[in-house]
């Protein structure tokens, strides 16, 4: 299964878009829609100039795969698109869906238990929104974002101002790229 056009930009409504290279709440070198180094080239620590939208929607595209993968592999049971889509979503922000309790939930069919355990990861409690919309996703296909993300740009030494950005409809992006 593939994550859907409107999950793709679902995901990308929950990371955000940075068109230069920041550093995460981690001090990771990051890109785009949530590109670090170990997803593979390019190393956002070597990016000195801004990349273009088209060309970050691209590598979400590749990144993306990786996880849609690994969601089928841990899944035992069917689920709808959108269930997928926040699964996807779960997924690429923990890489936990292997050991999630959610996971496990569905591969008993224990559907309505599975929605409820999205809010099981709360950490940091900045998190907390991504995880009702998630879940609203999985249990009642409602997606979060309309098809928009906030585009924004970090200065030199990888700050992101988090205030400012603009919106931007990713469908005709996605659409245009291709999945």
């Amino acid at each position: 299964m593939r994550t859907s056009l409107e999950g793709l930009a679902d995901i990308a409504g929950h990371e955000g878009i940075v068109t230069s290279r920041y550093r995460d709440c981690v001090g990771v070198w990051t890109i785009g829609i949530g590109h670090t180094a170990a997803a593979g080239p390019p190393d956002p620590e070597h990016l000195s100039a801004p990349v273009p939208l088209d060309d970050l929607v691209a590598l979400f595209h590749r990144d993306i795969a990786r996880y849609e993968a690994e969601v089928t592999a841990a899944l035992k049971r069917r689920v709808s698109q959108t269930q997928f889509d926040a699964l996807v979503s779960f997924h690429f922000n923990t890489g936990a869906i292997a050991r999630a309790g959610l996971t496990h939930a569905i591969n008993k069919g224990q559907f309505e238990r599975a929605a409820a355990l999205f809010l099981a990861w709360r950490r940091p409690p900045a998190i907390l929104p991504r995880r009702r919309l998630e879940k609203r996703l999985f249990a009642q296909g409602i997606y979060g974002h309309g098809g928009s993300a906030r585009v924004y740009t970090a200065n030199a030494a990888g700050a992101v101002d988090w205030g400012r950005g603009r919106l931007c409809d990713l469908r005709p992006i996605l659409a245009r790229i291709g999945h």
